[in-house]
């Protein structure tokens, strides 16, 4: 049986040690691609497909738009190590832990986890408020 992670905070970690050793290698179950900033109602609307479906989210950051894909890579083993870790593809071996999400303390610009949002910030981009806000309710007055 594998022994569970020791949470530490990245500052605790000394110079000699490897980040890796504490985390649950989150970069190993996610991939994000950049895709074409939407412009028109359309490109909207092929964000909101992408949202259609399980495990993918959009986020942007700075003026960047992302498809993000909750994935775990299939060589990721129990222990959070990479089973492949000698022939790992070059994005892996260009990573880092200077700026990984060890932390969690990093937040997104924006980011989108249902196609209704993305239709709503569309429609409020393209100034369609009739589309995305709900109606006023028609509420009796009690006295």
């Amino acid at each position: 049986m594998n022994k569970p992670k020791i949470r530490m905070r990245r500052e605790d970690i000394r110079p000699d040690e490897n980040l890796c050793d504490y985390c649950t290698a989150k970069c190993c179950r996610y991939f994000a691609l950049s895709i074409d900033t939407p412009r028109t109602a359309a490109d909207f609307d092929y964000l909101r497909w992408y949202l259609l479906h399980d495990r993918a989210s959009l986020f942007v950051e700075g003026t960047t738009w992302y498809l993000l894909v909750h994935t775990t890579c299939k060589h990721l083993q129990d222990d959070h190590r990479c089973g492949i870790y000698e022939t790992r593809p070059k994005i892996c071996r260009d990573y880092t832990t200077h700026e990984c999400e060890y932390d969690d303390s990093y937040t997104y610009d924006w980011y989108f986890e249902t196609p209704e949002q993305i239709e709503e910030y569309a429609n409020a981009r393209f100034n369609t408020p009739e589309t995305f806000r709900s109606p006023k309710p028609q509420l009796s007055v009690l006295n």
